[in-house]
């Protein structure tokens, strides 16, 4: 399980987006749902905060503060 992310982090999905292959997501909205878009072609995905920890591996980079 994951902790510490926040607004704006770069993380990596468990899972590659089919798009091109990207695992790298970006948080763009936090509450009791997170929304994550693909840095490769722009999809959304919202995940409630459980199922997202569950799928989140690991954060790459912190957003500037």
């Amino acid at each position: 399980m994951i902790k510490g992310y926040g607004m704006g982090d770069i993380v990596e999905m468990k899972k590659e987006h089919p798009c091109k292959k990207s695992k790298e997501w970006k948080i763009i909205r936090m509450g009791a749902d997170i929304k994550i878009k693909c840095q490769g072609c722009g999809a959304a995905i919202m995940f409630d905060r459980t199922e997202f920890e569950r799928k989140c591996k690991k954060i790459i980079s912190k957003a500037e503060e």
